[in-house]
């Protein structure tokens, strides 16, 4: 979080780049948010206003959070890379990986039931 990064994802991919980076909980608008906010400033500005799990649902933030998670699974569970070499086998084994983190997920998402 901070005008440096945003800067150079500006410069690297262009303006069209939506930056989506959580403020911390310590954020403070800058000093030139009342004249020229800033995208950083626009999303303190509604996480204050609104709380931060609107923040999150209007920004699209809780979805990449969640692949962001189940991309760490993935380093963690099958490893940081593919280890087949060729590009066929490369699929089959990103299959394969995608297949056993389901089934994990699966079996760890509570399974709801009315009672009365």
């Amino acid at each position: 979080d901070g005008t440096p990064t945003r800067d150079l994802l500006a410069t690297r991919f262009g303006e069209i780049v939506e930056v989506i980076i959580p403020p911390p909980k310590t954020a403070v608008a800058s000093p030139q948010s009342v004249l020229v906010p800033s995208v950083r400033d626009r999303h303190i500005a509604e996480i204050q206003t609104k709380g931060r799990m609107a923040w999150q649902k209007s920004t699209g933030y809780n979805k990449r959070s969640r692949a962001e998670t189940q991309m760490g699974r993935w380093k963690a569970v099958i490893g940081p890379k593919l280890k087949a070499r060729h590009f066929d086998n490369q699929k089959t084994e990103a299959k394969i990986g995608v297949r056993v983190l389901n089934r994990m997920t699966e079996l760890s998402r509570p399974k709801f039931e009315r009672v009365a």
